[in-house]
């Protein structure tokens, strides 16, 4: 498996959480925004760590240093964790449901960018092979037996 389609698979977990939290956020107390900025800090850190070790860094010398959409999807990574971490510094209730219910839209803008103009570069630039090998890793880190049920 290649690391686009993995990370892709990852983005659409993702959206799902985001958007439960954006739809629900109005509806929760306190210990509940907390829990869902908690579980949201997880996973959207962990998707973020992951794309940067392995895809981000492979296609890093096909860049201009510190420009282009690499440099900007770690832009976005910073601003997107920036928001979840306000929402873990004990925010007040108000403010954290509103967080969770921004933090979707930011999140799927980024996801957007992604899967449009850096996946598809990593395809190019990498080819198929690179990316399979990237794939493994990412199984591997994740702990995920990619094609042991073939």
């Amino acid at each position: 498996m290649k690391i686009t389609d993995a990370l892709l698979g990852e983005h659409g977990v993702l959206y799902r959480l985001l958007d439960y939290c954006a739809d629900e956020a109005q509806d929760w107390d306190e210990a509940t925004v907390r829990a869902a900025a908690g579980a949201l800090a997880a996973s959207l850190k962990s998707h973020a760590q992951i794309e940067d070790a392995l895809l981000f860094t492979a296609l890093d010398p096909y860049l201009p240093p510190g420009a282009g959409p690499v440099a900007v999807m770690r832009a976005e990574h910073e601003e997107i964790e920036g928001a979840v971490e306000r929402l873990l510094g004990g925010v007040a209730l108000e403010e954290g449901r509103a967080l969770l219910e921004n933090l979707a839209p930011l999140a799927r803008q980024h996801f957007a960018k992604e899967e449009q103009v850096l996946f598809p570069m990593a395809e190019q630039r990498l080819g198929a092979a690179r990316l399979e090998e990237l794939g493994a890793r990412w199984a591997e880190e994740r702990g995920v037996a990619v094609g042991a049920l073939l």
